[in-house]
């Protein structure tokens, strides 16, 4: 609760550089299970991107295994058949005729006791899937090309690496996620993860913004490594970004839990999911990957390798010293507790007077001659007449 406290009255000051090796440790972790998961398991690609015959009946208490048994010798039996909520089956097939897609559909109907206008069939021809596959590799390369330009002309290069490798960190996490649980795999899921790509590179541009604007201000004193200019800037906008994941989860959260529990839209529960995942990884990744990967970068420039050994000179100390507020203050730059008065000057909360002390001081002001107050000139005395 008290570090909660902290963290709304922005008056935090964590050391993330410390806690980058393990973060890495972690992430290097889950992106190998995910990679591990799309090598042996493979993803679960909708119909849009596979091709075939889709069949969708509403068959209470039918089993996947009754489906199964009751679609023998109609070609659809090796297919994919799978529940669709508590009330509905689907099965997947590629067959060759009209005629064997109409058997499947009757015997469907027959199975759910409905009639056969009430299952819905679906068929996607083989190109229209590899026409939606490419497409669909085509937005992605194009979104990291135009994104890497991006940064590199308006923060550097460094940035644009560090960015990318956050993003394709976020992806492959997500895509992971979808080849261990196999979620379907459908257009509205490609379009989910570009809007993660889009989130992720938000939230990590707002910290690289934020360490230029630090190190604009404190490297000309020298006296700071670039890891403690990016270990101060992430202390800055760690509230902002708190804020922005959870104001994006909660309707993720309600598009989830009312759009695909309660109403049975499955459609949503592809997009949520993967928003859902996105926004958690996307927000970690801003902070623990896409800034250890640029300050490690910057830390070997030449410029920056000379200010860490001076730094560690003057200090006597062998690894990365932590920013205190004090040094950040002689730097220009206000902290946590700090507030600029009116008069343009900053005053420390802890040093600020009491409203019982000002009207203490004031009270001694108006008793003392006016040749002792402060900022006003005595008064000339006036010359005897002779």
């Amino acid at each position: 609760m008290k570090t909660l406290r902290m963290l709304f009255r922005n008056e935090h000051h964590f050391d993330f550089p410390a806690m980058w090796r393990k973060a890495l440790i972690g992430s290097a972790v889950l992106v190998l299970v995910s990679v591990g998961a799309l090598v042996f398991r493979g993803l679960n690609l909708g119909i849009e991107f596979e091709g075939g015959t889709a069949w969708e009946v509403t068959a209470p208490g039918v089993s996947v295994a009754e489906t199964r048994d009751a679609l023998g010798g109609t070609g659809a039996e090796s297919g994919k058949i799978q529940t669709l909520g508590s009330d509905a089956i689907r099965v997947r097939a590629d067959l060759d005729t009209q005629g064997e897609v109409a058997a499947v559909t009757a015997t469907l109907a027959e199975l759910a006791s409905v009639d056969i206008t009430d299952v819905s069939v679906t068929t996607v021809g083989p190109s229209w899937g590899d026409q939606i596959t490419s497409k669909a590799r085509n937005a992605l390369f194009w979104f990291f090309v135009i994104v890497a330009g991006y940064i590199a002309v308006r923060l550097e290069w460094k940035m644009a690496v560090g960015a990318l490798v956050a993003v394709a960190h976020d992806i492959l996490i997500s895509v992971g996620v979808y080849a261990i649980f196999q979620f379907e795999v459908t257009p509205a899921t490609v379009i989910a993860f570009l809007t993660i790509m889009g989130y992720s590179l938000y939230d990590t541009i707002v910290v690289y913004d934020k360490v230029r604007d630090v190190g604009g201000r404190l490297t000309v004193i020298g006296r700071y490594t670039y890891s403690e200019m990016m270990n101060q800037s992430l202390n800055q906008v760690l509230m902002r970004s708190i804020n922005t994941s959870i104001t994006s989860v909660l309707p993720v959260l309600s598009m989830l839990l009312i759009g695909s529990v309660f109403l049975g839209a499955l459609t949503l529960q592809e997009f949520a999911i993967a928003l859902l995942i996105g926004i958690l990884v996307g927000t970690y990744s801003s902070i623990f990957v896409a800034a250890s990967v640029v300050a490690y970068m910057k830390e070997r420039e030449a410029e920056n390798r000379a200010v860490a050994d001076k730094v560690r000179a003057r200090e006597g100390e062998t690894g990365t010293r932590r920013v205190s507020e004090d040094d950040v203050a002689l730097a220009g730059i206000p902290t946590t507790r700090e507030r600029p008065s009116r008069s343009g000057s900053r005053t420390s909360s802890s040093q600020r007077p009491s409203r019982g002390q000002a009207a203490q001081r004031g009270a001694a002001a108006k008793r003392a001659p006016a040749s002792a107050r402060p900022g006003q000139p005595p008064k000339p005395r006036k010359k005897k007449k002779s």
